[in-house]
């Protein structure tokens, strides 16, 4: 049967019967995905449910998406808020870890839910919920009252889920703070439901006299469908600046030539390559987790294959809310340096004997 005509096509899947009656999991997987889907929320637009490739579990955009019994799975290291955000937290919404910046999460909720995500515990129709207008203007009204406030970042659960009014009205309620120079959002909606992203939309996110800038989430080329490109040239073609942001996964792209083909993809598409994310300790996430060595390995091999454009910044929230550190690779300094190959090199190169 051609999947397009199976039940569900044409909506989101949430649940273990949707993902069997679309031919994404096995009947035989229904209760473990079910059980999974009980702890953590589920959902799989029809966009994604489209690249999915059906009755593999270990394709890339299964394993990203579809529930996985291995979420159970509770390592003794792991954590329900690995980034601390709640002990940066003074109020609902608001997460002020940096001198500079805060974290602006008005919902908790996304069109689709990751299997690896670092706030599973917090988002999904189980999650902490939005931000009631009471809320939203206490935290607007933290942001103005801080003038050392130069960036706000809106994340969640994914902002791009708010109509176009509504992000009109919070781009001009921080747009009209003056210390506020810098509006970013975080989201994964041109990828995983690109319709969402209309050209009313993309108008919406328009500050004039800030700087805009929306980082997108995607983690394997496959990703870079028709409707997703075309979305995020009509955000590109707003004016709107665009970086990339991914994580380094087990079974996605923890090889060089899929991180080469995601990050040639991103440039393609008008997207500067940003941050690639060391996976966080969140519960039931061990599957997807490297060593960080593999991930300096891999890096260093991007720098022979990519361009400078097109280089991330591999990085590590460090547990417990201490913060972003870049994790390398380290390439020497003073006294010898190494080449892209593992060549080591003397610097400054020493003089040649007569």
């Amino acid at each position: 049967m051609n999947r397009k005509d199976m039940a569900g096509r044409d909506r989101t899947l949430k649940t273990a019967a949707d993902l069997v009656a679309a031919g994404l999991i096995a009947p035989g997987r229904a209760d473990e995905a079910a059980q999974v889907g009980a702890r953590y929320a589920v959902a799989v637009t029809p966009a994604v449910a489209a690249l999915i490739a059906p009755g593999d579990p270990d394709d890339a955009m299964a394993r990203q998406f579809l529930p996985d019994i291995r979420e159970l799975d509770i390592r003794p290291e792991e954590r329900a808020d690995p980034i601390g955000d709640e002990a940066h937290s003074p109020l609902p919404g608001i997460v002020h870890r940096y001198p500079d910046r805060v974290l602006l999460k008005i919902v908790h909720v996304c069109p689709v839910y990751c299997r690896f995500c670092f706030r599973r515990e917090m988002v999904g129709p189980k999650g902490k919920g939005s931000l009631g207008e009471p809320e939203l203007a206490a935290a607007v009204a933290y942001i103005a009252g801080n003038p050392g406030i130069f960036e706000v970042i809106l994340t969640g659960g994914d902002p791009f889920v708010l109509s176009a009014r509504r992000v009109r009205q919070v781009t001009r309620a921080l747009a009209a703070i003056p210390h506020v120079k810098v509006i970013r959002w975080h989201t994964r909606v041109p990828m995983v439901e690109p319709d969402r992203v209309s050209a009313d939309f993309a108008r919406a996110l328009r500050a004039p006299g800030k700087a805009v800038y929306v980082a997108v989430h995607a983690n394997h080329p496959r990703e870079f469908t028709a409707g997703a490109e075309a979305a995020l040239a009509r955000l590109a073609d707003a004016g709107i600046a665009l970086v990339s942001q991914s994580v380094l996964l087990r079974g996605v792209n923890d090889d060089a030539e899929t991180l080469e083909a995601l990050m040639r993809a991103f440039l393609a598409s008008r997207v500067k390559p940003y941050y690639l994310h060391h996976p966080d300790l969140a519960p039931g996430t061990g599957h997807f987790r490297l060593p960080i060595a593999e991930g300096r390995r891999l890096m260093r091999g991007l720098r022979g294959r990519l361009s400078g454009l097109a280089q991330p910044t591999y990085v590590l929230d460090i547990p417990g809310g201490e913060g972003k550190v870049p994790v390398g690779p380290d390439y020497g300094g003073d006294g010898e340096v190494a080449d892209w190959r593992g060549g080591r090199h003397a610097y400054p190169p020493r003089g040649h004997e007569d």
